[in-house]
């Protein structure tokens, strides 16, 4: 199982007392659908391979502790997001800033809106502990660029799953972060498929 970090365990639960964000994805809606638009509410739905993953995902959230959701609004993560919720047995709340990036966006855009909502949860997880935002692949691309994850280890993950996505359907990435002042850490910490880990090169003097 994993733990947050600065993680101690009460009544075997896991308490936190450092503030922690989960970036997570919708899991596999039906990328067959061509009647609809997958940007614009409703979008497509999970089909029975994603609630499975949804479940999977709700298993990780209780086993970090987390007891809030944030999801966009879309069918696929709103779905998600209530699977995982009950599960974890966590609330669902529904926030149009952290939906998918639309046609008529780019990447400022989707930042300008995502990142004061991803702000506000992550000084909210130090009362209320780890907070996850269920959301999709195109902004949590755009936010992890943003925080200043290494380049090198985010073509590590898009390499590796659908459409360039930086996380497979239903996995999540952590990110923390010490004080104002420091940088955000940020890892991939759950995907309910196989995937190769970064490990940073490492030089020699």
């Amino acid at each position: 199982m994993h733990s947050p970090r600065s993680a101690v365990f009460m009544n075997g639960a896991v308490v936190s007392n450092t503030p922690i964000i989960y970036l997570a994805r919708h899991a596999t809606p039906d990328w067959h659908r061509t009647d609809i638009r997958y940007d614009v509410a409703p979008g497509p739905d999970l089909v029975p391979q994603g609630e499975a993953e949804a479940a999977q995902l709700g298993e990780f959230l209780r086993s970090v502790g987390v007891k809030r959701i944030v999801a966009s609004p879309l069918v696929r993560t709103r779905r998600t997001a209530e699977i995982a919720g009950a599960i974890a047995g966590a609330q669902v709340i529904i926030d149009d800033a952290v939906r998918e990036y639309s046609r008529d966006e780019n990447d400022e855009s989707v930042y300008a809106r995502f990142f004061p909502s991803l702000r506000a949860l992550f000084e909210e997880t130090t009362v209320t502990g780890p907070i996850a935002i269920v959301t999709h692949g195109g902004p949590v691309r755009v936010m992890l660029e943003r925080l200043g994850l290494a380049r090198d280890e985010l073509w590590h993950y898009r390499r590796q799953f659908d459409h360039q996505n930086p996380l497979a359907p239903a996995a999540a990435w952590e990110l923390s972060r010490p004080a104002p002042d420091q940088p955000w850490q940020m890892r991939m910490v759950f995907s309910p498929t196989p995937y190769v880990e970064y490990l940073p090169a490492v030089h020699y003097a």
